[in-house]
């Protein structure tokens, strides 16, 4: 059975994509700790990070790393912290939060029901600040 996040990635489940090239994708989660919470995925399902080969882990952080620099281009943050927890969907998915403390990364403090504008929002400006540091892929 697909993933979540494969039927997000193929269209049949909704997704506010940042980021789509033919091995990775990044959408805001529907459940974010901060404005701006980025999931980075490979669109291959592997359910544990560690089982990624080495060019597809190269390539998913790669783009979290370039995906990152959109987050904090667009929120308000002194960094932006790294997450690969993998518990919650078997799918490997590289959370990027804005953060000015590490009580920023405490999953106990999701938002469990936001906004859809907000999250449109959101979208808007990383896809905005992604294309403006030259990132092409970015287009969604």
């Amino acid at each position: 059975m697909p993933s979540l996040f494969t039927r997000i990635i193929s269209g049949e489940l909704p997704g506010r994509f940042v980021w789509r090239d033919p091995d990775v994708v990044a959408f805001l989660t529907i459940n974010p700790l901060k404005p701006g919470h980025t999931l980075v995925v490979p669109r291959r399902e592997v359910d544990d990070w560690v089982d990624m080969d080495a060019a597809l882990s190269a390539k998913v952080f790669a783009v979290s790393q370039r995906i990152a620099k959109g987050v904090a281009a667009a929120f308000p943050c002194k960094k932006v912290g790294v997450i690969v927890a993998g518990l919650e969907v078997p799918h490997v998915h590289v959370h990027l939060v804005p953060m000015t403390d590490l009580h920023d990364l405490d999953f106990d403090n999701q938002d469990r029901n936001p906004d859809p504008r907000a999250l449109d929002d959101a979208a808007t400006r990383l896809r905005a600040a992604l294309t403006s540091l030259g990132f092409a892929e970015a287009s969604a």
